[in-house]
């Protein structure tokens, strides 16, 4: 018996088909629900996967991420910045050791740690705006692993042969010839790991010092221990894993896809076009008659160029990084066949549906997401370019001593300690004074700081340096109140610029 269906579809003989509505169809002629079946795996087993090289535009947009984002990833710790005698020339460098990050111009301490969250709502913001405008550019042409992917598939190509040599090679028994060309793509691929893992560390020291460090071997040990992890993982996921990285690991494709909309660019089979899939001689007879013909010759070009084996013809799907070189490979198919290209193209689920109702298509970029994606960027982007611009180079800090809170002395004073740290950002010495607001009677003085011949305590800090300083606060006025607010103020003598910290003086 067949089992009922709910409602009804009409389907136009003349109208294209959607392969999504095809299986609705048949499904829906199978007897019953399925039985259960115990022996299907959780695991799908790995089904080796043999893209085939492709020219065309997008091939070269890829090309181009490659060439821009390697050669920023390895050149950029070797590029020099002149801060002056006092700060490291590197341009960008993570000195964990003197707790700083160097990026050109801009110097981050580690109490301005907010602005990384500042970068990380814009990165996220970003990914965020480029997948509402053109689905997951980020994946197929800016993502580490799909950069370094399409270094390694270069790699095998070059050395072993395209698609289907790969393919004739695995299909045999393996000759010495074999085994050395594997070898040395094995080889390669492991120096451009090694590589790499040993650049990854020189952002965090000075480049040139470092390399001649290992090169002689008088590197910290912790170097060559990043260097080894690295390379394996940059071996392991870009020559083995692969598409299983971007299918099973990565868990962007999931957020992705709760992120699009119908107004989103994504690499489309156009299957208003493309359907119903028929030979190119057949078309040619069906068209003569009248009868419909779609442009797909299902020659599977599209699927042979994919690096994660997706047939795009087969709607949205996970595996798919929106690469678009599926594209170029389907519009050589059409030019070849004198048709017109754009049968896979990026375009949206809107336009389709429009297209099939005879109106024209459309992109729509001012969406209320895209804008409010974009105003996020810019105030975020807007806070911290002005707190950038307009931050102190100097800065004080207080922490009261805890046990004890305060000391009664033997004249009836009660006296308060206090750590007091002086940050100095600029990359020259400074000398700083150092005032108090607090109880009327009360008098500070500085632990090791003599005071200079006015009698002011003035503290010397060392360029691009912190200093603690212990400070004693005692009243030796009327019995102040058990708790009241007291000022740090410290400013620069030569520029008379201030900075002030807030605090307590505890009595009994």
């Amino acid at each position: 018996m067949i089992a009922p269906v709910v409602g009804t579809v009409a389907l136009d003989a003349g109208a294209p088909v959607a392969p999504a509505l095809t299986r609705l169809v048949a499904a829906a002629e199978v007897t019953g629900p399925p039985p259960p079946n115990d022996d299907i795996p959780l695991y799908a087993k790995r089904r080796k996967i043999y893209p085939q090289s492709v020219s065309g535009t997008f091939r070269r947009i890829k090309w181009a991420a490659v060439i821009v984002t390697l050669g920023i990833y390895y050149l950029l710790p070797f590029v020099r910045w002149d801060r002056g005698p006092n700060a490291p020339s590197q341009a960008v460098l993570l000195d964990f050791p003197n707790s700083r990050f160097y990026f050109f111009f801009i110097e981050i301490w580690p109490q301005e740690v907010y602005y990384l969250t500042g970068l990380l709502i814009l990165a996220s913001m970003l990914l965020f705006l480029m997948n509402a405008l053109a689905g997951r550019g980020w994946c197929g042409y800016l993502c580490p692993q799909t950069v370094w992917t399409d270094l390694y598939f270069a790699i095998e190509r070059w050395v072993e042969g395209d698609r289907r040599e790969n393919m004739q090679r695995d299909g045999k028994r393996w000759t010495l010839q074999t085994y050395a060309r594997n070898g040395i793509k094995h080889f390669l691929w492991l120096m451009v790991a090694w590589w790499t893992g040993g650049v990854w560390v020189l952002y965090f020291a000075d480049a040139p010092t470092l390399v001649k460090e290992l090169t002689f071997g008088t590197a910290p040990f912790i170097a060559y221990v990043w260097i080894g992890i690295l390379t394996f993982t940059t071996y392991t996921l870009d020559g083995f894993m692969r598409e299983q990285v971007c299918v099973y690991m990565c868990p962007w494709p999931r957020i992705q896809a709760a992120l699009t909309d119908e107004y989103a660019l994504n690499v489309t089979y156009r299957y208003d076009r493309g359907e119903p899939r028929i030979a190119v001689a057949k078309a040619k007879e069906l068209r003569a008659q009248g009868l419909p013909a779609g442009d797909c010759t299902n020659c599977k070009q599209c699927v042979r160029v994919c690096p994660t084996g997706v047939d795009i013809r087969e709607g949205s799907d996970v595996g798919c990084i929106q690469c678009g070189l599926c594209i170029d490979a389907c519009n050589a198919m059409m030019r070849k066949l004198g048709r017109a290209p754009g049968l896979i193209a990026y375009d949206t689920d809107v336009n389709i549906k429009r297209r099939l109702e005879g109106k024209p298509a459309f992109v729509k970029i001012m969406r209320l997401r895209t804008v409010l994606y974009a105003a996020i960027i810019a105030i975020a982007g807007g806070i911290m370019i002005f707190t950038l611009a307009t931050r102190d180079s100097e800065g004080i800090s207080v922490m009261h001593d805890r046990n004890p809170m305060f000391v009664r002395l033997s004249d009836g004073s009660v006296r308060n300690a206090y750590t007091v740290r002086i940050v100095n950002k600029q990359l020259k010495k400074r000398e700083f004074a150092l005032g108090f607001n607090g109880p009327p009677a009360a008098l500070i003085s500085l632990i090791g700081v003599p005071p200079r011949a006015d009698g002011e305590p003035w503290i010397d800090v060392g360029p691009d340096q912190t200093r603690e300083v212990r400070v004693l606060v005692t009243d030796y006025g009327l019995p102040p109140p058990p708790k009241s607010e007291v000022v740090f103020r410290l400013t620069d003598i030569a520029t008379g610029q201030q900075a002030i910290a807030h605090d307590h003086f505890f009595a009994p």
